[in-house]
């Protein structure tokens, strides 16, 4: 008989920390249904808690309140990192019972999204499973596949769903309606096709993570368009051969191409490859994006909120609250431009960059300076306890949601207003993590070397402390509006993501495990650099609508964007606001609002000038991702953030009923 044993964040559970440190895990998709199905089996945890005091006791009690009488066996049960074999050598060991010998290596399996934890259980020898639907498979020994899917003319997303979901496929990546990106064994992949649906096979998943990696360079014109003969696949080809030259000369197992994707190539990447540290000349923001699987992925659940949405601002927007004063097209008040333009200034907004950029303590009466953001630095949390606790000062709740990322433990900071009856969240975003890895580094012996994120300098202050900011700032507006006896009717949200700079990381795992619990989102807005303006040239605000997801959230993500642009003018009628819009836009799928398209969420991107509409650079900053990037910056302009903060809160709080 086999030993099951299970990762709990992100693989079986999501985990929502209250700020008193309780802990909650909510089942995720097919979970339940997969661990009822070897009910006879012996069954275990190897979960990383965290290093904090009562941690493991803590995740041990919301284990048994999640899976009441699923995991019974407390010697199963390991508590620590999985940075090494050691833990998982350490389980198999532990599978001796009274008078019963240890199972062989072999004889279990370390079921686990991570795949650098799968490796290390590989390691151990110990068969694994990526994700909980894939457990039989391999008990079984059977492979487990990546795959493109592709639907006929007469079959939708839901169809493929009907029959995704009573079978071994997991999907991590829609396309088109016309193509989905998939896990899959063999068995699942004969249910498809007998379903009327193809299935391109692509090699084994074991230990490889799958990512969206976009060529930015221009290609001739007659290979690059989307009907053109080849022209995908000249792409795909094109971004494929540019990720392997950037990482020529890596002791790294070789990557895996699984052909064409939006922009550019899908590619498994192995656990040894850091595919997100990869940053091509002319890459853009956002030219990574990391794939999670999700057996809900296909449901789009933010698609029945959208529709109201993407029938007008009047039909999207929230009754008023008792006390506010509202305009008949859904646009802010008078009252509420008044209290944004009071609480939302280019001073504050200053204040919270320095304070997380380095140029001033993190906090008041201490000595620390922020030297960097990144996912890999020890500052960065640091920076989301501090965070968190100015949203607990202003009498929100505030939660954490920790996620995983490359034996990192990071958390979202998620801080929210509630209404008792609200129909829905209003979420005011930004990502609260930065990078260098653009900047130019030097050895001891003043020869280049790459961007060490554990030592060097990332201040950020454009990307994105200048989000950060605004989210704090607005904030601090609500909390402002309530004290004055103001209410919304919807709750309002405030979340700043980790690990953006990893390819959307933070956010993809907030945005799923918001659909899994049923979340109502009315809209997001997400604040992205807004404070990047070259000096001399025409303040200019970009609002990125674009989604490569079919459906209502197209239409609604454009109303919400035509609400935010509608704004602009009653904040500062200077501005020239650049609307972006459909397949063209951009950043379709390059910062934490793709990750709420991805289910079918309405949301919008609000940036400074980045991409010019001819292709080229825009007057944004000249120091992304560069050390660089400070308070300093003769691009730095917390006069135009100060602009786009103000018309995201209006326009946001206005939605939420305000």
């Amino acid at each position: 008989m086999p030993v099951l044993f299970f990762d709990i964040g992100a693989t079986l559970a999501d985990a929502r920390e209250e700020a008193d440190g309780s802990l909650t895990l909510l089942p995720r998709p097919r979970v339940l249904d997969v661990l009822d199905a070897f009910r006879d089996v012996r069954k275990g945890v190897i979960s990383n808690p965290g290093s904090g005091e009562g941690a493991a006791e803590r995740a041990a009690s919301a284990l048994r309140e999640a899976f009441p009488g699923r995991f019974t066996d407390n010697a199963l049960v390991h508590w620590g990192p999985k940075n090494s074999r050691e833990i998982f050598d350490a389980a198999v060991v532990g599978t001796a019972g009274e008078g019963t010998p240890a199972a062989a290596a072999g004889e279990c399996v370390f079921v686990g999204e991570d795949h650098q934890e799968r490796a290390f259980a590989g390691e151990a020898g110990l068969r694994t499973a990526a994700h909980p639907v894939f457990t039989r498979a391999a008990v079984e020994n059977r492979p487990v596949l990546w795959a493109r899917i592709t639907l006929p003319e007469d079959r939708g997303l839901p169809a493929l769903e009907a029959v995704a979901n009573r079978t071994e496929v997991v999907p991590v990546h829609i396309a088109s309606t016309r193509l989905v990106l998939a896990m899959t064994s063999t068995s699942g992949a004969e249910t498809l096709e007998q379903a009327g649906f193809t299935v391109d096979l692509r090699g084994s998943v074991e230990d490889t993570a799958a990512f969206l990696i976009r060529d930015d360079r221009p290609l001739d014109p007659a290979q690059d368009l989307a009907d053109a003969p080849g022209g995908a696949m000249t792409r795909a080809t094109s971004a494929f051969g540019l990720v392997v030259g950037e990482l020529a000369g890596s002791t790294a197992p070789p990557l895996l191409p699984l052909g064409p994707a939006p922009g550019g190539v899908y590619v498994a990447a192995p656990a040894d490859v850091p595919l997100e540290d990869v940053h091509p000349p002319g890459a853009k923001p956002g030219h990574t994006e990391r794939l999670l699987p999700d057996p809900a992925l296909l449901s789009r659940p933010g698609e029945a909120w959208a529709r109201g949405l993407a029938a007008g601002p009047a039909e999207g927007r929230a009754e008023p609250g008792p006390q506010a004063s509202t305009t008949s097209d859904g646009s802010p008040s008078p009252e509420a431009i008044a209290a944004v333009l009071a609480a939302v200034t280019p001073e504050v907004l200053r204040g919270h960059v320095a304070r997380i950029s380095g140029a001033e303590p993190l906090r008041d009466g201490e000595a620390l300076l922020v030297r960097s953001r990144d996912a890999s630095a020890a500052d960065n949390s640091r920076v989301v306890e501090a965070l968190a606790d100015r949203f607990q000062d202003l009498g929100l709740r505030v939660r954490l949601h920790r996620f995983r990322w490359r034996g990192h433990q990071l958390s979202n900071v998620e801080a929210e207003h509630r209404v008792a009856g609200a129909d829905s969240t209003v979420l005011i975003t930004a990502h609260l993590d930065s990078t260098a890895s653009n900047g130019e580094f030097v050895d001891e012996n003043g020869h280049p070397r790459p961007y060490d994120p554990a030592v060097d300098p990332a201040p950020g202050a454009d990307d994105d402390g200048s989000g950060t900011a605004a989210v704090m700032a607005a904030a601090e507006c609500l909390h402002a509006l309530l004290a004055d006896g103001k209410a919304p009717t919807r709750n309002v949200r405030f979340v700043l993501f980790n690990a953006e700079e990893q390819g959307l990381v933070g956010s993809k795992f907030y945005a799923r495990a918001a659909a899994a619990a049923g979340e109502r989102i009315a809209g997001v807005f997400q604040m992205d650099m807004i404070a990047g303006r070259q000096q001399g040239s025409t303040p200019t605000v970009e609002i990125h609508a674009g989604s490569s997801v079919p459906g209502p959230v197209v239409g609604a993500s454009e109303a919400l964007g035509a609400l935010v642009a509608g704004t602009v003018p009653a904040i500062d009628p200077a501005v020239t606001v650049q609307q972006l819009t459909g397949p063209s836009d951009p950043a379709v799928g390059r910062s934490d609002h793709a990750s709420f398209h991805e289910r079918g969420w309405a949301a919008v991107a609000v940036s400074e000038d980045i991409f010019a509409l001819d292709g080229g650079p825009g007057t944004g900053t000249r120091q992304y991702h560069t050390p660089g990037d400070t308070l300093l910056d003769q691009d730095h302009s917390p006069q135009l953030a100060a602009t786009v903060a103000r018309s995201v809160t209006a326009t946001a709080l206005t939605l939420a009923g305000l």
